[in-house]
């Protein structure tokens, strides 16, 4: 990737001023359009669909209302994202089934939660406690779906059962630590109390080990040029706790780096990073809690380690990844991390969505280092500035999607597309949306000199 040595936050005020625009027009209407349906998960020519695999992708349907709000003010906005989560997401909260419940529940309660803090709602007390209870639930549920290892080490499971361990939990388990932060902790078996910020660190941890490599050779492709790069999922056997082998449910295999993957390691590890600097020192070394130091150094080695691959492997000149770095056509377009991305190309679709998740991980890991993180931090504004613009950005008020060339599940075949085309292209995704806003919204602030972060 070529990172560009003098782009600020400011430089692309205006573009995402642009970006809202066009996304709150697209919320309205979508909310509009969009009853009864179940949630919508990927556009086909243009129109959102929905594939009853699991309702993953209901809290950023209504959290891109209320980022819309955060930055437009329009109250409409703020009406949809508050009363569909009050109507809608409370089953999320109880969810037992799946790893999911940081992206549900912290894109629509937690959002709720930071704007009455922010005063950009009016506060009430009652609601604030129904918001940050919802929170209390849903990190405890979370936490509860956890396979224990060997040596201390654990996990929470994906939806595939006690097994699997996917990368995509190290952004949703962060529900644990708002909750650990609200003095809530998982109650067990005889009253055993859980600490929440134990759960949050020994998955993190057990993700660190399993689902990234280092390039110290645990694999004939763990090579040190390779260090960075992630699998999509971890088995173990459930009885002795032994890893047994790497997986990959939405990648091409195994032993390639699935992006999007990819993108939730990075910018996982690099708000835990945030989190953990955050919390005062007396909070760590007891209940299983590891040590504030030992934990900083293992989310910072994670974080830097695939946000390195990011750069070096896995994009193209202009930050922009395709779905896969071994997807098996990626050849016939010759060199291409040398070139910017092609999504109208004919042999494999480019991933916008991984893309915009990872350009959070970058700005993100950048600020938490200072100075010594400033090529991360302009290499996730140079990809927030390729997405604010056409081809990815979805200008066309009849296509529903505001980011455009993202990719579901390529293995499965999920992916629209369209007349003409070879591979899926011009597609959008409901997560990949609501990411693109989620990072609008943080080169915004940072614009304006006021950084958020989830907690």
């Amino acid at each position: 990737m070529k990172i560009a040595t003098n782009l600020s936050a400011s430089d692309l005020k205006a573009a995402v001023g642009h970006l809202f625009e066009l996304a709150s027009k697209k919320t309205l209407a979508l909310n509009k359009r969009w009853s009864g349906l179940g949630a919508p998960v990927f556009t086909a020519a243009g129109k959102y669909t929905a594939r009853a695999w699991t309702q993953w992708t209901q809290g950023f349907q209504y959290g891109n209302a209320l980022l819309c709000f955060d930055v437009s003010g329009n109250g409409k906005l703020l009406e949809i994202g508050r009363r569909h989560t009050l109507d809608s997401m409370a089953e999320h909260l109880t969810h037992t089934g799946v790893h999911d419940h940081g992206f549900n529940n912290l894109s629509t309660y937690g959002h709720l939660r930071r704007l009455m803090l922010e005063g950009k709602i009016d506060r009430q007390e009652w609601e604030l406690r129904f918001y940050e209870l919802a929170l209390k639930v849903s990190g405890a549920v979370q936490a509860a779906r956890w396979t224990p290892l060997p040596g201390g080490d654990g996990y929470i499971y994906s939806f595939n059962g006690p097994h699997s361990l996917f990368i995509d939990t190290i952004r949703t388990v962060r529900i644990c630590g708002v909750a650990h932060l609200l003095g809530h902790a998982l109650i067990g078996e005889q009253d055993r109390k859980i600490n929440l910020l134990e759960r949050l660190l020994t998955h993190a941890r057990t993700t660190a080990k399993y689902n990234i490599y280092y390039g110290k050779g645990r694999d004939s492709y763990d090579r040190k040029e390779l260090r960075g790069r992630t699998v999509h999922e971890a088995i173990f056997n459930t009885v002795s706790g032994v890893f047994r082998c790497p997986s990959s449910q939405q990648g091409y295999s195994p032993f390639s780096t699935w992006t999007r993957g990819l993108a939730w390691a990075m910018l996982g590890f690099a708000e835990e990073l945030e989190f953990i600097r955050a919390l005062p020192e007396k909070q760590f070394g007891a209940e299983g809690v590891m040590k504030k130091t030992a934990a900083l150094e293992m989310l910072q080695k994670a974080a830097g380690a695939t946000c390195d691959f990011y750069i070096n492997n896995a994009s193209a000149s202009d930050g922009i990844c395709y779905w896969d770095t071994g997807a098996p056509n990626l050849h016939k377009l010759g060199d291409w991390q040398s070139v910017p991305a092609d999504p109208y190309n004919d042999h494999e679709p480019v991933d916008a969505s991984a893309s915009a998740i990872a350009a959070q991980g970058l700005i993100r890991l950048g600020m938490s280092l200072g100075a010594k993180g400033k090529a991360y931090l302009r290499a996730g504004l140079g990809i927030a500035q390729q997405l604010l613009t056409e081809p990815y950005l979805s200008v066309d008020p009849k296509h529903e999607g505001i980011l455009l060339h993202s990719v579901y599940h390529r293995p499965n075949g999920w992916d629209y597309i369209p007349k003409g085309a070879k591979v899926p292209v011009g597609e959008s995704s409901m997560w990949g949306d609501y990411h693109l806003l989620e990072l609008g919204l943080l080169v915004w602030r940072m614009a304006d000199r006021d950084y958020y972060t989830f907690f």
